[in-house]
């Protein structure tokens, strides 16, 4: 009779112990090297996108080009109003009234009047110009000596030169003080002339928004250029995408090169906007000089400073970033492993 060895379940097997000084991470070590592994893949994309654009100059150039154009015709139109409203800084200061008196009135009557309308509160007496005064310089401006002379009588009355008193006096505060003027008993009226002050303010806010909304369709413009550039790189690189993603590559490692593709774009598109801007500052530096000489004024033209500078390339680099991230977002889904 064979007698068979009864067979035992095997005893189960007591987990190995890590040696000492080979422990396995903890949970927090383990996030912390990943964070690590993730700023360390950034740099490399960033190089890896600025090699591939090295390396086809000719395009990644017209690309930049026509951003830097988009980007630099809104800064060209923002200096031009900059430098309009800094020649029109002034205008609407040291703002005159003219107080007409009523023709007719005697020499005490011009006086007396006069010195009611040095009396009114927030009025500053500049000049009185007489009646004779005022014919005299008429008649040197307008030159119609010989039908002056024929008049019987002069036409013209005296006038009270008042400024408002206030150096901050706004418009509301000078339409009042022209109604107590015009008050003052022999004052025919007042009047004062800053509507053309207003309408060149208002000009100036139209240009403005107009510039801003400029402004915005080019930017608009850029997100598709952008777009449109990166969507055929990623057509181009659709074999290297498939297999990147067969061997386990995420959507974000794959989307992380063609991104900075994009900064890159829209970084060299704003700093040869930038450079256009100077170039067209310091052309046009000489002549503006030499026509505010000839009109006696100090005004010198504002080119782009380096605040604007630094905006125009964070706002270009933004800009080109959104534009591939909307565009490799959108094809990257459709792209999978046949």
């Amino acid at each position: 009779m064979i007698l068979r060895r009864k067979r035992t379940a095997p005893a189960p097997r007591r987990p190995e112990r890590a040696p000492a000084g080979k422990r396995r991470p903890a949970g927090g070590q383990r996030g912390a090297s990943r964070f690590l592994g993730w700023l360390q893949e950034h740099p490399r994309a960033a190089l890896a996108s600025l090699g591939r654009l090295w390396r086809n100059p000719v395009a990644a150039a017209m690309t930049m080009a026509v951003i830097a154009i988009a980007l630099a015709l809104p800064g060209a139109l923002w200096m031009l109003l900059k430098n309009a409203e800094a020649a029109s800084e002034g205008w609407d200061t040291g703002a005159r009234i003219s107080v007409y008196l009523q023709p007719g009135l005697e020499r005490s009557g011009v006086e007396a009047t006069a010195e009611a309308v040095a009396t009114v509160e927030g009025a500053q007496v500049v000049r009185r110009i007489s009646a004779d005064e005022a014919l005299d310089e008429f008649r040197a401006l307008a030159g119609f000596d010989r039908a002056l002379d024929a008049l019987e009588r002069n036409p013209l009355p005296a006038v009270v030169v008042v400024e408002p008193a206030g150096a901050d006096a706004d418009t509301d505060a000078l339409a009042e003080l022209v109604q107590r003027l015009q008050a003052v008993d022999g004052v025919d009226r007042a009047q004062i002339d800053l509507e053309w002050v207003e309408r060149l303010y208002a000009l100036l806010d139209l240009i403005e928004r107009g510039i801003t909304l400029l402004a915005l369709l080019l930017a608009a413009g850029v997100l598709l250029i952008v777009g449109n550039t990166i969507r055929l790189d990623v057509l181009n690189r659709r074999s290297e995408i498939e297999v990147v993603k067969l061997i386990g590559g995420t959507d974000a490692f794959i989307q992380r090169p063609f991104l900075y593709s994009g900064f890159w774009y829209g970084l060299g598109g704003g700093l040869l906007a930038c450079l256009v801007l100077f170039t067209l500052g310091a052309l046009l530096a000489g002549p503006s000089a030499e026509l505010a000489a000839a009109y006696g004024s100090g005004f010198r033209l504002r080119g782009l400073s380096a605040a604007e500078a630094g905006l125009l390339l964070v706002g270009g680099g933004l800009l080109g970033l959104l534009g591939s991230r909307l565009a490799v977002g959108r094809h990257l889904k459709a792209i999978e492993p046949g």
